[in-house]
């Protein structure tokens, strides 16, 4: 396992070599001016040259993506041009969120994709198969931002003064404050800055709120990400419910299956135990498939709903030419895709014993 798992690490140097390469090429190739977009239209040739001095973005392109490996290989993600702060604090803020609304998002993708697509299979052909189905076809088709707005018009302004009304935007709401996990146990002094990890594990609002006991900040954060988590969810929920159901359907008539049947064990064993068990692979790859799209960012989910995410940071440093935090968050995207489809290869030889990884 330890062999498999390291040469799964080497393989995938190249891959983010390359996403690298890629994205830095792309990123000053693209029509527009760096300096226009950072400093306004109203900036003189003479500002503007000093800027791209500066920046060195004067020099040439592999010079450029020379120095920068540079710097990767030293920790150094860059600092934005932008913001003029280093991108590791800007993602130790970002990122969080992020992460919090791509879990939620495949929790309940999981939690109602799944149920649907056992049901589904058990019941072939039937009107519940085919409400299913055409629900989830529905549920691919359906475009992300108008979901969104559509949930935010229903739950902020028709249900408003109701109590089913649901914040249409934000984290927290307005007045809210989570209190990092730090300071209420007295880690860190006062005034005294906390190293980055404890403030990016405190920045997911859910987990910090949590261990420390703020129940109305737990309570406050969660009604915040119910809107943004379920207009995330409708497309992987429709496509996880297919492929459960696909995958059900290919070992429902197995020879082990009905052998199951005929020794008299009851149906919800003969279905949990031997076809969801044996259905699982496929299901596993398409929720692990699933998870790095959302974590690379729903630029849409949080532009609507107002949430500072990875998404919607790499848009607007896109539109803005803010190279750094595009090339640094597009490598910590790209880890995180690997390691979610590290996870996924290792979880095959724990689900099928007829998988040796060795």
């Amino acid at each position: 396992m330890l062999k498999y798992t390291i040469r799964r690490i080497l393989s995938s140097l190249p891959v983010l070599f390359g996403v690298l390469v890629v994205t830095f090429t792309l990123a000053r190739v693209i029509p527009g001016d760096p300096c226009k977009a950072m400093l306004g239209e109203k900036a003189t040739q003479e500002v503007c040259d000093r800027f791209m001095e500066e920046k060195g973005l004067n020099d040439p392109i592999p010079q450029q993506f020379a120095a920068y490996l540079k710097d990767l290989a030293r920790g150094d993600l860059g600092t934005s041009i932008r913001f003029r702060r280093p991108i590791t604090q800007i993602l130790v803020e970002r990122l969080p969120t992020t992460i919090e609304l791509g879990f939620a998002g495949l929790f309940l993708a999981s939690l109602i994709g799944i149920p649907l697509g056992i049901i589904s299979a058990l019941r072939h052909n039937s009107p519940i198969d085919l409400a299913t189905m055409v629900g989830a076809n529905i549920g691919v088709s359906m475009p992300v931002f108008w979901l969104g707005l559509m949930l935010a018009y229903v739950f902020a302004l028709v249900l408003k003064d109701t109590p089913l009304w649901l914040p249409p935007s934000g984290r927290l709401t307005a007045g809210v404050v989570s209190v990092p996990f730090y300071e209420v146990w007295g880690w860190v002094a006062d005034g005294e800055e906390a190293p980055r990890l404890l403030q990016f594990i405190a920045n997911h609002y859910i987990f910090n709120s949590f261990i420390t006991g703020q129940w109305d900040v737990l309570k406050d954060a969660i009604r915040h990400l119910i809107l943004p988590s379920v207009a995330l969810a409708t497309i992987p929920m429709a496509v996880i419910a297919r492929m459960t159901r696909s995958s059900m359907l290919q070992v429902t008539n197995m020879d082990y299956v009905r052998t199951a049947r005929a020794k008299g064990l009851r149906e919800s064993a003969v279905v949990m135990r031997h076809a969801f068990r044996n259905a699982l692979l496929p299901i596993v790859t398409i929720i692990g498939l699933q998870l790095g799209i959302l974590f690379s960012g729903a630029i849409l989910t949080e532009t609507i709903f107002s949430l500072a995410g990875v998404g919607r940071s790499l848009f607007e440093a896109i539109t803005a030419r803010d190279f750094p935090i595009i090339q640094g968050f597009t490598v910590v995207i790209a880890i995180g895709y690997i390691i979610v489809n590290l996870i996924v290869d290792l979880s095959y030889g724990f689900l099928d014993p007829r998988i040796r990884l060795d």
